[in-house]
């Protein structure tokens, strides 16, 4: 029989003064109560109770066991408050892992996330790899690539496109390139862990292309390509959210945008979809509304916006380049 209910049955008949007591208020026979009770008794190899016609009473190992018993089962039933307290109001640590050219995107979420609910704090990392969720034992990724795992559950949270940009000093020097074979005359600089290698990938209404380009520098690091670009060395292709200050400030200029016309997903990805926690089902909930209401801020520049840093005179334009790519500078080498 199980353990602990023949100990909670124990515990009843004493408190009721009775089996027949004990069993009302169980919603069991008295059969089955007494049966528990013998259970116990025949595990321990003890006797527990005394018993008459009348009443029954402790032995001495029955009232030490009765007390530790009373002690266990309190504490059960504190650990099932716990779990349900924890279920079912956001609190504790959210584990959170994400690509590494997410967290800007996301810093926005987790800041009102922290506001709305104080009793979780969030423990972030960031790979450029998929993590073992389970494993590692992360409740939550945010990741801008596809799920290869099909055990996870993949929700998505919000869309983003990819840009082609470069400085306006480096396209003074080297020219505004039309259409994607243009690319091949020019630095476009690569991130060596691009599931497409060398090639940079194309989608417009008159169909899909790629190219295969060279540059004189390749990073595993977004914001690297990102600076690199800022300082004019050459052309990047990046998610929109990860260069949309530069564009709106005119560090950098979107080019071919008619040519990157596929929308993305950002996915929110975890474990089990049954009993999800109270922090991480707020955290997707609170993400999805969030870029519903902000539906701009993956995409965050019009063609007219992109395109007035080029109106300006070239000196103003580089001298306002120089300024940004300083000023970013300062803020990543603080961040690092």
């Amino acid at each position: 029989m199980d353990r602990t209910t023949s100990m909670a049955t124990f515990v009843r008949v004493v408190d009721a003064g009775g089996f027949a007591s004990a069993g009302r208020a169980l919603g069991m026979s008295p059969s089955t109560v007494t049966e528990h009770v013998h259970a116990l008794e025949a595990r321990l190899g003890v006797r527990l109770l005394n018993r008459s016609t009348r009443k029954i009473s402790l032995t001495e190992v029955g009232g030490a066991y009765y007390e530790r018993s009373k002690q266990i089962l309190a504490d059960l039933d504190d650990a099932d408050r716990i779990a349900h307290a924890l279920h079912s109001s956001p609190r504790g640590t959210l584990r959170l892992n994400t690509s590494v050219a997410i967290p800007p995107f996301l810093a926005p979420v987790i800041a009102e996330y922290g506001e709305l609910h104080p009793d979780v704090s969030v423990n972030l990392s960031m790979t450029e790899n998929m993590v073992d969720m389970v494993g590692e034992g992360f409740d939550l990724a945010v990741r801008d690539s596809p799920v290869a795992d099909l055990s996870l559950i993949a929700r998505r949270v919000a869309t983003y496109r990819l840009v082609v940009c470069g400085a306006p000093s480096y396209l003074k020097r080297r020219g505004t390139p039309k259409r994607p074979a243009d690319l091949l005359e020019h630095n476009c600089l690569g991130c060596s862990h691009s599931a497409w290698g060398d090639e940079w990938r194309f989608a417009a209404p008159a169909g899909k292309q790629s190219v295969a380009l060279t540059g004189n520098l390749q990073s595993n690091s977004a914001n690297a390509l990102r600076l690199a670009a800022l300082h004019g060395q050459g052309l990047i292709m990046s998610p929109m959210f990860l260069v949309a200050d530069e564009i709106k400030a005119g560090c950098l200029v979107s080019i071919l945008q008619e040519f990157l016309q596929d929308e993305r997903a950002i996915n929110a990805i975890y474990p089990h979809r049954q009993h999800m926690s109270a922090k991480v089902r707020s955290f997707i909930d609170l993400s999805i509304r969030y870029f519903r209401e902000h539906p701009t801020w993956a995409q965050p520049c019009n063609a007219q916006e992109i395109g007035r840093p080029q109106q300006l005179h070239a000196e103003q334009v580089i001298g306002t380049a120089r300024r940004c790519a300083t000023s970013r500078i300062a803020v990543d080498q603080l961040g690092s």
